[in-house]
Formats: structure tokens, C-alpha cells, sequence
């Protein structure tokens, strides 16, 4: 069967913090998921039924809590695998003790072997929902047996525990569903299903899928282990006519959690573009512009990288748009074009993923089209990034990103930002996002946390930003540190 697009569970958490700043909280939402899977009881089960709730101690488990108070037609038991204590959101806790206040039948399940659940007339499975993958661990595993060598059908909350979220597999041990009632949208692996699936509405506004916000931040981690390299090297391919574009993108590179990020640039300009700061390591190539003579020298530095940003004050002579259309045709990795660079997007063959920054002039020059709404906007530069096959960033009032499927909007930023060299620094903040993420989320956490730093500025020294005020503004906005 087809369910239409489906979200994976990386893509849920993010719509669930969007729609958190669009000012629909999460306790709304679980609110509204339990009564979803009320109405899928009532569904299945005639009142006066007998309705066993199987529950993790996560936010799937809370959906169930919430929908056991609306079920007061039925013999309802709750069963918590796990202490109450260990709840592990502060939103599914409250769900609990909402059961307690009302003195429903909901207990704690602490040990496997006392799991018995007898044989009502419908499990709510609700133990673990898409954040987690693998196989089932105890006592999920022996409540999961439990569920499939019973008679009983089975209604599954979101997926069924054991189905992996970003993937669709299911564990060996998973529980076999005989319907799911799941969320928003349906979820990979549902369609493999033979049961039954039902998509409900739980009123997450559109634009949390539709504007870039707050949420999108938590594809972000740092985790502890990390070692150098695990979070990107960059290759900033720029200067000759101008010296501080590529170093304001390499700057915003590193400031945006890039690990080594490096310049190639002509020689005669080298000691400039280092000068800029002792956190640059430049590569000059012979010359004094970037020519068809460089591209072997800088297509070898560019293959031990994650990401490339090319553009940033390269110029337009042409034997320099030669020399950029040469890199691009002949480099398949992830490569952030602006600047005049984006003149030769156009036109390339490449097997390259490209993420283009134009603004509304460059994005004219290069063939697109604009609009006065941003909604117009979005349908044109969804059409434009189509045709060229690339991941399109159009800067403006609203930015519009686009990979010709799947097509956002930022709303961060102001017209402070017309400065010069705040291009550079969102070239230089993507570049970084490109070398460890997708293009189109690159591009997205890219524009917001630019955009979002000039905003901080602006609010607390009001207009007359430069460029490099930026940069120690991106990493408080990135992880949500106060730098005041």
C-alpha cells in the first residue's frame, strides 16, 4: 500500500521543536496523539472491552498514558515497564500521574518474569516508538513476546516497538502489529506492513515543516568521544581580486564546528588571507588569480576534504569562470558555490552535490526567476533547482532552499545583513553543515544560525554589523549559549 511521503524519526524530533517555537508545545501534541489512539481503540474494541496498555517510559509511552484517560468506557490497565522515577520526559511524567490523581489501573512492570498481561480484548503497544533501533532489550523483549504468542491483536503507537525509525527495519524481536496508528505522517518501513496503518492529524502547524526554526538545531551533537576530523575539513577555494572573502568563509567555517579548514588561494595573496588570523592554514597555487593552470593543484587538495566552498572572492575574470567550470565538471564531492562562481552553475555538468547561494540579482543572472511573496518565491526556486539538479539557498528577506522536492523557508536575519561579506559567512557556515550532513539540512541550520547571528547582534548594538561580527556570534546561536 502507499501512504505518501513518509518522515523518518530524525525529521519528527525537528517538527516537534518547530512546532514547539511556532507555539503548538509538545504537551499539546501528546494531548492530541492520545486521543488519536483512543479513537483507534474505540475502533477495535467495543465498549466495556478490556484494553491492556503496554508502556515504555519515553514519549510513545506517554501518548499511551494520555490516551488511557480518554478511554473510560473501557477496563482499562496500564503497565510501565520500568520505575516511574526513570520517565524519561518530563511531559510523559506528568501523563503519568495524571493516571495515579485519577486512580486508574496503572502499575509498574519491574521484573521480566513477572510480566503477565493475561489475554484482554486489545494490547496498545506503546513501549518504544521511533527514536529507537535494535533489538528489543528487557523487559521489552519478554512483554513483546508476550504480546505475540497471544491471541490478542495488537494496535501499535507510531510504529511497532523494534521497527527503526530512520530505516523501517524491523528487529527480530519486534512486535507484530495488527494495526498502527501513527503520527503526522507515516513513518519508513509502515508500508512493508500487511496491518493496517492509520495516519493521524495531531495538529502540528505546516510551517514546521515548511520554516526553518529552533528545532532544526537538534541535528546538532558534539558527542564526548569525538576525534579530530569527526566533524569535517573544509576547502575554501577563493581570493585574488579580494583577500577578506575567504577568509571571512574559512573563519565561519570553523566557527561553525568545522575541524580543519583550509584556504587554497593564489600565491600573491597568500600572506594576506593568512593574516587575517592565526586559525587559517592556506594552500597557495601558483598566480595571481584562480586559472585553468590551478585546477589539477586545487582538484588534488579538494579530494581530501568533506566539503569545499567555492566562490568567495575568486572575481569574474574569465579565465577564472574557465577555471571554476573545469573544477566543477571534473570534482564529485559536496561543494557550496557563490559569488561569482554561481555565473557557471548553469551550464556544468558535474557529479558533484552543489549547494548554490545566490542572491535575488545572482539568481536572475544565472537563469531563475523571483517574486515580491515569499510563496511565489518558494514555487520558482523549487521549479529553478529542479531544472539545474542542484540544492538552491536564495538569500533575501525570507530565504527560500530548495533541492527541487523538498523546498524551506528561514525567516531569520535583517536588513543589517546587507553588509558586505555576511555572504561569505553563510558560504563559509554551510560549508562547514555540508561536510558531516545533507545538502538541504546544511543549507537550512546554515541560513537560520546566520541569519539568527545577525539578528543577536543587531538586537543588542543595533544596526551597523560588518561581517566579522558575525562569527563569534554563530557558535552561541548554534548550541544556545548565552554570550552576554
Amino acid at each position: 500500500m502507499s501512504l505518501g511521503d513518509v518522515i523518518t524519526s530524525e525529521q519528527m524530533a525537528v517538527i516537534d521543536r518547530n512546532s514547539a517555537a511556532l507555539g503548538v508545545p509538545p504537551k499539546q501534541l501528546m494531548e492530541s496523539a492520545g486521543n488519536a489512539v483512543a479513537r483507534a481503540v474505540r475502533s477495535a474494541v467495543d465498549p466495556g472491552g478490556e484494553v491492556v496498555v503496554v508502556a515504555g517510559r519515553g514519549n510513545n509511552g506517554g501518548d499511551a498514558f494520555a490516551a488511557a484517560r480518554f478511554l473510560e468506557e473501557y477496563d482499562v490497565r496500564v503497565r510501565l515497564l520500568g520505575r516511574a522515577e526513570t520517565i524519561t520526559t518530563e511531559i510523559a511524567r506528568e501523563n503519568w500521574e495524571a493516571l495515579q490523581a485519577s486512580e486508574l489501573d496503572a502499575r509498574e512492570v519491574r521484573d521480566s518474569a513477572a510480566i503477565e498481561f493475561g489475554e484482554p480484548d486489545l494490547f496498545v503497544d506503546a513501549m518504544l516508538g521511533t527514536g529507537v533501533s535494535g533489538a528489543l532489550r528487557e523487559p521489552m523483549a519478554t512483554a513483546a513476546a508476550r504480546l505475540n504468542d497471544s491471541d490478542t491483536p495488537v494496535l501499535s503507537v507510531d510504529v511497532p516497538s523494534g521497527m527503526d525509525g530512520t530505516t523501517g527495519a524491523l528487529a527480530d524481536n519486534a512486535v507484530e502489529a495488527d494495526h498502527v496508528v501513527t503520527f503526522h505522517k507515516p513513518k519508513p518501513g509502515l508500508d512493508a506492513l500487511a496491518a493496517p496503518v492509520t495516519v493521524a492529524d495531531i495538529g502540528i502547524p505546516e510551517g514546521a515543516e515548511r520554516f526553518v526554526e529552533r528545532g532544526d538545531l537538534s541535528r546538532l551533537s558534539r558527542p564526548a568521544d569525538s576525534h579530530k576530523g569527526a566533524f569535517g575539513e573544509v576547502l575554501v577555494i577563493g581570493g585574488g581580486p579580494y583577500t577578506g572573502a575567504p577568509a571571512l568563509a574559512a573563519q565561519a567555517a570553523l566557527r561553525a564546528g568545522a575541524d580543519l579548514v583550509r584556504v587554497a588561494c593564489p600565491q600573491s595573496v597568500a600572506s594576506e588571507v593568512q593574516g587575517y588570523s592565526e586559525n587559517l592554514i592556506v594552500r597557495p597555487f601558483d598566480g595571481d588569480r584562480f586559472t585553468p593552470n590551478s585546477v589539477a593543484t586545487v582538484r588534488e587538495l579538494a579530494v581530501d576534504h568533506d566539503s569545499v566552498v567555492l566562490g568567495p572572492g575568486l572575481g569574474a575574470a574569465e579565465n577564472t569562470l574557465v577555471a571554476v567550470q573545469e573544477f566543477l565538471g571534473s570534482y564529485d564531492g559536496v561543494i557550496v558555490v557563490d559569488a561569482d562562481a554561481l555565473e557557471v552553475v548553469p551550464g556544468v555538468e558535474t557529479d558533484a552535490s552543489l549547494i548554490a547561494t545566490p542572491h535575488q540579482g545572482e539568481l536572475r543572472a544565472m537563469g531563475g526567476e523571483t517574486a515580491d511573496g515569499w510563496r511565489e518565491r518558494a514555487d520558482l526556486v523549487e521549479s529553478f533547482a529542479s531544472d539545474l539538479g542542484v540544492t538552491l539557498l536564495v538569500k533575501g528577506r525570507y530565504d527560500v532552499l530548495s533541492d527541487g522536492e523538498r523546498t524551506r523557508v528561514n525567516r531569520t536575519g535583517n536588513p543589517g545583513m546587507t553588509v558586505g561579506g555576511t555572504g561569505d559567512v553563510l558560504a563559509g557556515t554551510v560549508g562547514a553543515l555540508a561536510a558531516t550532513r545533507d545538502p538541504m539540512a546544511a543549507a537550512a541550520i546554515g541560513a537560520y544560525v546566520t541569519g539568527a547571528a545577525g539578528d543577536r547582534i543587531v538586537d543588542r548594538r543595533g544596526y551597523g554589523l560588518v561581517a566579522t561580527d558575525l562569527l563569534d556570534a554563530i557558535p552561541p546561536v548554534m548550541w544556545g549559549v548565552d554570550d552576554a
